[in-house]
């Protein structure tokens, strides 16, 4: 009998204590929750207090989001946590280029910085800007000093309506071909953005107009425009890049339309066509944005004509490229990217003159790789070989890159 009261016992005993143990585990977790609330409470009252000193709410660049086709950077102040946003982009790169004669000529350039600045005046009210700083600034000795540039690269108002109809005025990017609307360097694989958007469609280019844009369907997007028309020169491979409007004093400017239409309706695939028309220029692109898992192939393929051109002007340029890339750190259990990549780029500004004659094409076949150490942050290398009619430049070019 005794036995059986000390076990009686000693199970009571116990239960108690294991009772007493998981209420001690309970009463543990209960307070890490507790803790772990007051620490969010505290965060939020110091961010909140900071806002009231600052009358500023910081807002991070998501690099996956894209606002009506521009870049991220670009896009912020349509997701901006305060009225006022301000972001940007930079890049800077060296080079080195061997001709067939073996001359070298090397280059270093503080190529970009780009803030943006953006206002909500309301939902529906957004002003967007883009000011770039170009090689370095403007120079000064009096203007003997060799410098860059500093240039309004866009200046718009958007009213926002619904999904299907928007309305942008201003001065606005054009929305043609990819880099144009996109030309961030996390973007695109190259150091160099592709010759097609320098020589074909002459990226940045910006004009001023207004804008209808939205959804016709689920899926199908489109950018429906008015704005001051290219004044191209009469030939030389920057016939179409000279004639940019821009955002300076246009006295007396022609009217030009322009229309894209982007399909979407694939997970990570964006396809399409711009048509640009004005008096005596008629430019069409075709391109394509695909993304599947650690792949990635975009490119873009356009054609100009001159209506009517005399036997000295330009009257075709056609060319454009296509970029495939791969992220070999997908195959490791590392979170940043290291896309490999190739290009294959064909470009003839000067396809033919109105008297009949053919220009030279140019055909560059670029390998490279970036690195991003974080999705905001680029760092990229690649080796171009350029031939144009029978001439051959080697580029091994280096640049880092950056959004913000």
């Amino acid at each position: 009998m005794k036995h059986i009261n000390l076990t009686l016992g000693l199970t009571t005993l116990l239960t108690l204590t294991t009772a007493s143990f998981s209420d001690d585990l309970t009463d543990i977790k209960e307070l890490k929750e507790q803790v772990k609330e007051l620490q969010e409470m505290t965060q939020i009252l110091t961010d909140e207090t900071s806002d009231l000193k600052t009358g500023f709410n910081y807002t991070t660049v998501d690099s996956e989001k894209s606002f009506s086709g521009l870049g991220a950077a670009a896009s912020k102040v349509y997701y901006s946590q305060s009225p006022l946003s301000i972001g940007g982009y930079g890049e800077m790169y060296a080079s080195s280029t061997t001709k067939d004669d073996g001359t070298t000529s090397n280059l270093v350039d503080v190529y970009r910085f780009v803030p943006y600045i953006g206002y909500k005046f309301s939902d529906n009210i957004i002003l967007n800007t883009e000011i770039e700083f170009e090689h370095g600034g403007v120079a000064n000795d009096g203007g003997a000093a060799e410098g860059g540039e500093v240039i309004v690269e866009f200046m718009y108002l958007d009213f926002l309506i619904n999904k299907n109809i928007n309305l942008r005025a201003g001065n606005f990017l054009v929305p043609m071909g990819l880099i144009n609307e996109r030309h961030e360097p996390t973007l695109f694989n190259t150091v160099q953005r592709p010759l097609t958007s320098k020589y074909l469609i002459p990226s940045t280019w910006h004009e001023s107009g207004a804008m209808a844009y939205g959804e016709i369907l689920e899926g199908v997007e489109y950018k429906a425009a008015l704005i001051t028309a290219l004044t191209p020169t009469d030939s030389g491979s920057k016939w179409l890049r000279s004639g940019r409007g821009g955002s300076f004093k246009n006295r007396d400017p022609k009217v030009a339309g322009v229309l894209r239409v982007d399909y979407t309706g694939i997970t990570g695939l964006m396809s399409g066509i711009s048509l640009y028309s004005a008096d005596e220029i008629f430019m069409a692109d075709a391109h394509i944005d695909y993304k599947y898992e650690a792949l990635r192939v975009y490119g873009v393929y356009t054609q100009t004509t001159r209506l009517d051109a005399t036997p000295l002007q330009v009257e075709k340029a056609n060319g454009g490229y296509l970029n495939a890339s791969f992220d070999l750190l997908s195959l490791t259990s590392y979170d940043t990217q290291l896309p490999l990549f190739v290009q294959y780029e064909s470009v003839n500004p000067e396809a033919s003159l109105g008297n009949g004659t053919d220009g030279e094409s140019t055909d560059v076949i670029t390998v490279g790789a970036n690195y991003f150490p974080h999705p905001q942050v680029v760092l990229k290398t690649d080796y171009a070989i350029a031939k144009t009619a029978g001439e051959t430049d080697k580029t091994l070019s280096v640049s880092m890159g950056y959004i913000f």
